[in-house]
């Protein structure tokens, strides 16, 4: 019985899975003792506030374009609901409700983005 028990034990610490273990807490503990070793993370935080800057930049010109996106969806959407009300098709409430549910998203999507990365009030 306990050569049994001996056998499983041994084929647990020799298996592929308890290398990989030990492998993980060996470059675990030394990635740790690296980062207290460390301690300065001005420069991590000098470069968030940088990227955070530069995002604030680009969110006018987004939310622009999701604007002129919106006015364009809407008049392509206009012209295919008018052919499809011509051409007597059986879902034209349908299409009108895909545009319009574009065009409300594009819409709440380009006053929500400002209020995503805290620009505005």
């Amino acid at each position: 019985m306990f050569e049994r028990i001996n056998k499983k034990v041994k084929g647990f610490f020799s298996s592929q899975r308890m290398k990989t273990l030990a492998l993980m807490l060996l470059v675990g503990t030394t990635a740790a003792m690296a980062q207290n070793a460390a301690g300065d993370y001005s420069a991590g935080t000098t470069a968030l506030t940088t990227v955070t800057e530069e995002i604030a930049k680009y969110v006018p010109i987004v939310v622009k374009l999701c604007y002129a996106i919106a006015g364009v969806v809407a008049i392509v959407g206009a012209i295919s609901v008018y052919i499809a009300m011509n051409n007597e098709e059986q879902d034209v409430k349908k299409k009108i409700m895909m545009v319009v549910g574009a065009c409300i998203f594009l819409i709440a999507a380009a006053q929500a983005l400002p209020l995503f990365f805290g620009i505005g009030g």
